[in-house]
C-alpha cells in the first residue's frame, strides 16, 4: 500500500479517494441491486455511494470500498507486552501500541469506547507512515508493535504494511482483536502477524448477538485457524461480566471447548470488568470470580491460566507443567521472578514452556510511555522523512 501523503484530510463525514489518508481496498464485491458489499468481516455491510460501514473507517467511494484511516492513529504509547495481555511472548519487553478509530463490533461494555465508537476525525490526531512507525519502534527499543485499543481487522491494510516495515527491522507485530473476520482476509492479515490476543467475549450465542452484535461461531473459526494453520503465537482473553458471562456452566463450557480445539498450552486470561459505556449499572468483577474461573480452567487441563485487571500474584504466576514449580511470578505487569532459560525452558527441570522466548526476560516492568510521533522532513528533501518523538501525558488503555 502507498504511504499517505502529507496533506490536510477531507472532513470526517465525507469519503473521498483524494483524501491523503484514504486508500483502496481488496475485499468487497458488487451486488445486483447496485450496492457494494464489504467482505472483510461477517457483518457484510452493503453500501451505497458515500455510505460507511458500521466500523466507520471503511466505506464506499467511487464505486469501491476504501479505508479512510490509513496512516492515522488515536495515539501511540510504549507498554509492557504483558498488558496486551501476552504472558508467553518476549516476556518483560516493551511494545509500541497504537490504534485508529471505529470497530466492527458494538459491545455494550466496551472499555475503549471513546476510540472504538468514535465518529470524530479529531480522534485520529496522530499520523505516521509504516516506515516511520517501524523506525520509531526501533529507536524506542521496542521488540514489537501492537495494533490495539480498537480492532485491527478494520484497518488491516495499514496494520499489514506496518507489520511488514517492522519485520524488515527485526521487530515483531501483535494483533489484539476480537477475531471477527472472514476467512480470506483473515489468512492475508495474519500472514503479517507474529502474535495475537483474541478476545473471546463469552461462550454463548445469545451473549454475542445481544451484547456484542456479532456471532460466536465466527470467532471460534478464527481461534481454530490461528491454532491449527498458522505459526502466530496465540493467547486468549475473556472479560468476565457479573451476571452476563460468569456462570460456572458457561465458563466450564468455554474451557471444555478450549481444551478440545486449542489444547492445553494456549494461555487463557480471565479479566475483570469495570462499569463503562452502556453497562455502567453492572458492578465490577469480584476477584473471587476470576479465581473461580481460573480453577475451572485448570480442572479442564489448561496449563497456563491467568487473572487480569486485579492484584493477584498467584493468578498471574506461570508454573512449570513438568515439575510444578513457579517459573515466572508477576504482579500486574512486573516480573518478580523469572526462572526460564533463554529458549523458555524451566530452569529447574528443563521442561519447555510454550511460548516465544528469545534471550533473557526484559526489565520494562509496568512503565507506560505515551509518545507523540510526528514525521518531519529530513535534510535530503521531502522524500526524506524522520519520526520525531516526544513523551506526552495520555490516559491509560488496554
Amino acid at each position: 500500500m502507498p504511504e499517505p501523503a502529507q496533506a490536510a484530510p477531507v472532513p470526517a463525514d465525507a469519503l473521498s479517494r483524494d483524501d491523503p489518508f484514504t486508500v483502496d481496498t481488496t475485499y468487497w464485491h458488487a451486488l445486483d441491486d447496485g450496492r457494494i458489499q464489504c467482505d472483510v468481516c461477517p457483518r457484510a455491510c452493503k453500501l451505497r455511494e458515500g455510505q460507511r460501514g458500521l466500523c466507520f473507517v471503511r466505506g464506499r467511494a467511487d464505486d469501491r470500498i476504501v479505508l479512510a484511516s490509513y496512516g492515522r492513529s488515536s495515539g501511540f504509547c510504549v507498554d509492557p507486552v504483558e498488558k496486551k495481555p501476552l504472558n508467553h511472548f518476549l516476556p518483560g519487553t516493551p511494545v509500541l501500541s497504537f490504534g485508529t478509530a471505529g470497530c466492527n463490533l458494538a459491545c455494550r461494555f466496551c472499555q475503549n469506547w471513546d476510540i472504538s465508537k468514535s465518529r470524530e476525525i479529531d480522534t485520529l490526531g496522530a499520523s505516521a507512515s509504516p516506515d516511520a512507525l517501524a523506525e520509531a519502534a526501533a529507536r524506542l527499543g521496542c521488540r514489537s508493535v501492537a495494533f490495539t485499543y480498537n480492532d485491527p481487522t478494520i484497518f488491516l491494510e495499514y496494520a499489514s504494511d506496518v507489520a511488514d516495515a517492522c519485520r524488515a527491522r527485526g521487530i515483531k507485530s501483535i494483533a489484539v482483536s476480537a477475531g471477527y473476520i472472514n476467512a480470506e482476509p483473515r489468512a492475508d492479515f495474519y500472514a503479517h502477524m507474529d502474535a495475537a490476543n483474541i478476545d473471546l467475549k463469552a461462550f454463548s450465542e445469545q451473549f454475542y448477538e445481544k451484547v456484542t452484535f456479532a456471532k460466536l461461531g465466527s470467532v471460534q473459526e478464527t481461534l481454530r485457524y490461528l491454532h491449527e494453520e498458522t505459526s502466530v503465537w496465540l493467547e486468549v482473553t475473556t472479560l468476565l461480566i457479573p451476571g452476563h458471562n460468569d456462570s460456572d456452566a458457561e465458563i466450564a463450557a468455554e474451557c471444555a471447548w478450549f481444551a478440545e480445539h486449542l489444547g492445553p498450552d494456549v494461555p487463557l486470561h480471565f479479566s475483570a470488568f469495570h462499569p463503562d459505556f452502556k453497562m455502567r449499572d453492572i458492578p465490577r468483577t469480584p476477584p473471587e470470580t476470576l479465581r473461580r474461573a481460573r480453577g475451572i480452567a485448570l480442572d479442564h487441563g489448561l496449563r497456563y491460566v491467568y487473572t487480569g485487571n486485579v492484584h493477584d500474584p498467584e493468578g498471574q504466576t506461570t508454573s512449570c507443567p513438568g515439575c510444578g514449580k513457579p517459573v515466572v511470578e508477576r504482579d500486574w505487569h512486573v516480573l518478580n521472578r523469572y526462572d526460564l532459560t533463554d529458549t523458555g525452558a524451566c530452569g529447574h527441570c528443563g521442561h519447555a514452556i510454550a511460548g516465544v522466548f528469545d534471550g533473557p526476560a526484559g526489565d520494562w516492568g509496568a512503565k507506560r510511555r505515551p509518545v507523540t510521533l510526528v514525521e518531519k522532513p529530513g535534510k535530503h528533501g521531502k522524500h526524506d522523512r524522520r519520526p520525531m518523538l516526544t513523551l506526552t501525558p495520555r490516559g491509560d488503555r488496554k
